[in-house]
């Protein structure tokens, strides 16, 4: 934490016959100093994906819809829409332009961060990019699919995604401090540590694009020792919402984790499709492979960084949650405060 220069975590590791670990570290509020608490409320970033994706993948084994329709089915402005899938857009293999990509939004962004973002100013934004790819023809990584996704489910499912997760995914584990908020709140509940970020959202954007582009000498943020990060906690969360706006707690997440990764909400012939990991991505519908075997998924949000993940094998839970976005004077590789802690305690419990 001392070299990341993150101000405080919450770290949860479950690891049956052997106990849990469940420890507030560092600093929640810089302003007054108050430490970081186990019970905290915090924004999870693409943690949020998964969710969504589950809810897809329920009304999959409902025969509401089918992982290879295609987009333009529910969504006729998605470009070339009738030659991407559901399954393309949960496994990243659509192609589609991600929207946080593009620098006009991040100034945006940085000069209003309370604005509202719609699902409609955000797909503009990612269609007026051309593809990375033709449909299912690579792997990148884009939000924008899973802003369709949202859409998407919400169409099948017939309610609001908040209400689909919280009839699907929340109430059925007992999850009584999760939630995806209103599009136009940027409140979390009580209690809750502040977020930071250092820099500006162009900024990371311009380090992301470089590492991307394997320009590492560029792909790192300068900040003195003496800089404190600003304080972003009510930037809103709306244009990352299918994607990556929901809240939550470690011990929420401890018991989710174990429910994604076990395949406990879906039936076992559509967990063993959504466990077909795209190589380069290590990326399967709506989650992630990391080391150790741990499935699961990380998030990043202006203030926020998130691990969660959960090891069928051996039934270990591992759960960082941070309130800083990016590390400085760390390549961006290394430089997700979550996921470099998250490596911490798997090389010691989940070596390769």
């Amino acid at each position: 934490m001392t070299e990341l220069r993150v101000p405080g975590a919450i770290v949860l590791v479950d690891v049956p016959g052997q106990g849990t670990w469940l420890q507030a570290m560092g600093i929640g509020d810089l302003a007054t100093n108050s430490p970081m608490a186990v019970e905290n409320h915090m924004r999870i970033g693409s943690v949020t994906k998964t969710m969504t994706a589950t809810v897809i993948l329920q009304l999959v084994d409902e025969g509401v819809l089918a992982l290879d329709d295609t987009v333009s089915k529910y969504e006729p402005l998605v470009p070339n829409g009738a030659n991407i899938t559901v399954r393309q857009l949960l496994n990243m293999t659509s192609g589609l332009f991600n929207d946080t990509e593009d620098d006009a939004f991040n100034g945006a962004l940085d000069a209003q961060p309370e604005r509202i973002w719609t699902d409609h100013e955000m797909w503009a934004i990612a269609f007026a990019h051309p593809p990375y790819f033709a449909p299912g023809q690579g792997w990148h990584y884009s939000n924008t699919n899973y802003s369709l996704l949202g859409d998407i489910a919400e169409k099948a499912g017939g309610a609001p995604l908040a209400q689909l997760m919280q009839q699907r995914i929340f109430g059925p584990l007992g999850m009584t401090d999760t939630l995806l908020p209103q599009r136009d709140s940027t409140a979390i509940p009580e209690p809750h540590q502040r977020g930071y970020m250092y820099g500006t959202n162009v900024i990371n954007n311009d380090i992301y694009n470089a590492a991307l582009a394997g320009n590492t000498a560029a792909a790192q943020l300068d900040a003195g020792p003496d800089v404190t990060p600003p304080d972003v906690t009510d930037t809103s969360p709306s244009s990352s919402y299918a994607d990556g706006a929901a809240i939550s707690t470690a011990h929420d997440l401890q018991t989710y984790a174990k429910a994604l990764g076990s395949g406990e909400l879906l039936s076992p012939a559509t967990q063993q499709q959504r466990t077909q990991f795209v190589p380069a991505g290590s990326y399967g519908l709506g989650l992630e492979r990391a080391a150790g075997g741990l499935l699961g998924h990380n998030g990043a949000i202006p203030g926020y960084q998130s691990f969660m993940g959960y090891q069928p094998d051996k039934g270990v839970t591992v759960v960082v949650l941070a309130n800083l976005i990016l590390a400085p004077n760390t390549y961006l590789g290394d430089a997700l405060p979550a996921d470099e802690l998250a490596k911490v305690i798997q090389q010691q419990l989940l070596p390769s």
